[in-house]
């Protein structure tokens, strides 16, 4: 009788570890592709299905040893769906990072001094995005406003995962601006010649347009707003240029500069209607703490920067070196 009972231990042990490896192999087994593959995880699909999809591939030999794995910790049964980058590390890793809804990572950009009409054809390229923009009421969708949403983008890069919408992104660019408009307008300067958050941020935007170095910002916005305290014009060629929307040609024109639109600040008093591009937060800064100074004038230098003058003999000096001299 002590023999049949060790015989039964026996082969209970050698049971035990025979099992226990298999387990442990079925734990490292590794899935089978060759490279990173994307895969998507529809709704709705169980733990039996997914494995039944990769052994439809080859990726798996069989289910039923991770369907005991499955049995023995439940929570590997809880799928999200999304789209997911699968590793030739083991099966039970990628169920792992299916499980925790580790979906791979896309990212869209809306770049400083942008355009409403680039981020549009932007984001309508985007990779795995679900285009829902209505553009006939696109300002009641991103920013619940019966408005233009030029301006009202953060530049900024934003990151999505497949199928989410292009109004989620856009709402959250949308949110920081309005959040960093709000902050940046109630430390305002005093005596600023605009009353309102959205005046500050048409003038962001025409800085943001004027000059590519973040140096320069706070003597532009010092111009302007000079300008803009002695009822000069702007007379600023951003403006026209967008005004001109398509039919610029990237050359302005006399008659451009003649031709009366609500852009046109070579004809218009103030600031245009609306914001010309997408500001930094910088150029936001820059519209609503200028700097003192007496500059009512600027001309490029033809590298990048400006050449500053007070008063209009400076400037004619600084047109003819850096202008008048570089076309002779």
């Amino acid at each position: 009788m002590l023999k049949v009972i060790l015989s039964v231990a026996f082969l209970a042990i050698i049971s035990t570890a025979i099992g226990y490896q298999q387990l442990q192999a079925t734990l490292q087994s590794p899935l089978n592709i060759s490279e990173n593959t994307q895969f998507e995880v529809k709704k709705g699909t169980g733990f039996n299905k997914l494995c039944q999809q990769w052994q439809a591939k080859n990726w798996v030999e069989s289910c039923w040893r991770y369907q005991v794995i499955a049995k023995l910790d439940p929570t590997l049964t809880d799928l999200k769906a999304g789209l997911y980058e699968l590793s030739n590390t083991s099966v039970i890793n990628n169920i792992k990072k299916i499980n925790q809804g580790q979906q791979i990572s896309f990212s869209f950009t809306i770049i400083e001094g942008q355009a409403l009409r680039d981020v549009l054809v932007n984001i309508k390229n985007a990779p795995n995005l679900n285009n829902d923009l209505k553009l006939d009421e696109l300002g009641k969708q991103i920013i619940n406003e019966d408005t233009l949403l030029e301006g009202w983008l953060f530049p900024d890069t934003y990151h999505y995962q497949h199928n989410d919408t292009a109004s989620s992104v856009l709402k959250r660019a949308a949110q920081t601006m309005q959040q960093t408009l709000s902050d940046a307008w109630q430390k305002r300067a005093n005596n600023l010649p605009y009353s309102t958050a959205y005046e500050a941020l048409i003038m962001a935007s025409i800085i943001e347009k004027e000059t590519a170095l973040a140096s320069e910002r706070p003597l532009i916005a010092s111009v302007f707003v000079n300008r803009l305290n002695t009822k000069m014009r702007l007379q600023t060629d951003p403006t026209v240029i967008y005004g001109l929307g398509e039919n610029f040609d990237g050359d302005i024109k006399y008659k451009d500069l003649r031709n009366h639109t609500p852009y046109n600040t070579y004809r218009i008093d103030g600031l245009p209607p609306t914001p010309i591009a997408m500001p930094s937060k910088e150029a936001i800064l820059a519209a609503v703490n200028p700097p003192q100074s007496d500059y009512v004038y600027f001309v490029a230098k033809g590298d990048g920067s400006h050449q500053f003058s007070t008063t209009l003999k400076q400037h004619n000096a600084a047109v003819k070196t850096y202008i008048l001299n570089k076309k002779n």
